[in-house]
């Protein structure tokens, strides 16, 4: 069984083994890196070419041309039309329902006009190009196709162009089929560091992106890093993380469950319970117990949580939040009685769900906000992919002839104490001379 850490807020220590609880090293690894290095350049410098060489040799699937590797409508359209019933009515209910939540999120242009007819503001324009990466072959994440595909469209993105690995041709039904529900412009059949390569420099076949999004292994994170500037990227996530709030009115199976729902992705995931009832937590414990040798990842589970888990008693639910506040967890469950009472007292968290029926699971599907969050803390600054992440500001600035005199002086006084007398003398030829 798991031995989860168990840490009580009130010991003079806790903060310092928080701390080390919260360590994460998320270095890559150097030959990972050099890899990459090589690959990205290799991809730069010759295009199709390069990026065949790679799919042939890490995904086992040889081809005579780049183009042949484009997957058409027709075939997106054709894995759609043989889902089972119910998996074709779940999917597209999710992509309804994170479509319909996004559509909140559009910004619009505004202006304002000043007292001298001088006119300000800000235009939104979308992105005319976004690559989606999406891990392929044997794992199916359908729902990361949906997170990031739709909020791009309904930001007005002109082209969507996802890149998906086939490890020796093996294509994923319901990747494709999410892929024609969200409406995916283009797919191409290619992944890793070559991939990502490809939609940052542009190909002879691939065309230059402005934004790449999307989840994938070490290498397309490494690669997406070392492309930032060149394009834009989403963000760059560590391990999944789940901190629950609890006041004990939520069964304590349930709350096992929900750690057990993000210990499941793999060894390095995070999960946490915050607890004033220490015989809840122990109530959490002896769940966990009886529940981890039901689950089919259950190696995963007891190491995730062994090394990385916890069990913390506070002082109240208010010592709770403050906790969760450092922490600043990708997914926080406020599993308590009252969580809008809680709400504003919590800063720092990538989605909040509230209330004991919040499930996390939920997010990760079919809620309808993104599950595209912040981890590793960085929950403090950032926030979960939306539209505004596909779209662009430009401010806008008309300056009447009157307000020329009003703003040329001034800036024309600041040009010249810095000693920049271009700037002054160009805003001077504005003014009007007696």
């Amino acid at each position: 069984m798991p031995t989860l850490t168990r840490l009580d807020s009130a010991q003079p220590d806790f903060q310092a083994r928080l701390a080390r609880l919260l360590q994460f090293d998320d270095a890559t690894d150097a030959s990972i890196e050099a890899t990459v290095a090589a690959i990205l350049q290799d991809v730069k410098t010759r295009g199709d070419a390069a990026v065949l060489e790679y799919t042939a040799r890490f995904d086992r699937l040889p081809a005579a041309t780049l183009a042949s590797l484009e997957l058409g409508r027709a075939e997106l359209q054709a894995a759609l039309d043989a889902l089972p019933a119910d998996t074709r009515i779940a999917l597209e209910a999710a992509a309804e329902r994170v479509r319909r939540y996004h559509e909140k999120q559009i910004q619009t242009s505004w202006t304002y006009t000043e007292d001298d007819g001088t006119v300000l503001g800000q235009q939104i324009t979308p992105l005319d190009r976004v690559g989606l990466y999406v891990p392929g072959g044997k794992a199916a994440y359908p729902s990361s196709v949906l997170m990031n595909a739709i909020p791009a469209k309904v930001a007005g993105v002109g082209e969507l162009v996802m890149v998906v690995p086939t490890p020796g041709g093996e294509k994923n039904p319901l990747v494709l089929a999410a892929a024609a529900i969200a409406g995916v412009d283009r797919v191409f059949t290619i992944g890793g560091a070559q991939a990502v390569a490809a939609l940052a420099y542009g190909t002879e076949t691939v065309p230059q992106v402005d934004k790449i999004v999307g989840p994938g292994n070490a290498y397309v994170a490494a690669a997406k890093r070392r492309v930032f500037g060149t394009v834009g990227i989403d963000m760059i996530a560590g391990p999944s993380e789940i901190l629950v709030i609890a006041d004990g009115t939520t069964p304590a199976e349930w709350v096992a469950m929900d750690l057990f729902s993000q210990a499941e992705h793999d060894e390095l995931a995070q999960s946490i319970l915050l607890s004033p009832d220490a015989a809840y937590l122990d109530a959490v414990a002896a769940a966990i117990d009886k529940l981890i040798g039901e689950m089919p990842r259950s190696e995963v589970i007891r190491t995730s949580l062994t090394n990385r888990g916890a069990l913390i008693k506070t002082r109240d639910l208010d010592d709770a939040a403050a906790i969760c506040n450092t922490i600043a967890p990708e997914h926080l469950e406020v599993s308590v009685a009252d969580p809008e009472a809680l709400l504003p007292k919590l800063r720092h968290a990538g989605a909040i769900f509230m209330g004991k029926h919040t499930c996390e699971a939920l997010g990760d599907y079919c809620a309808g906000p993104n599950h595209v969050l912040p981890t590793s803390r960085t929950a403090r600054f950032s926030s979960p992919l939306g539209v505004y992440d596909f779209q662009k500001r430009s401010s806008l600035i008309h300056v009447s002839p009157a307000g020329a005199q009003t703003l040329g002086r001034i800036a024309a006084t600041l040009a010249y104490g810095e000693g920049l007398q271009a700037h002054a003398r160009s805003a001077e030829y504005r003014l009007t001379h007696p």
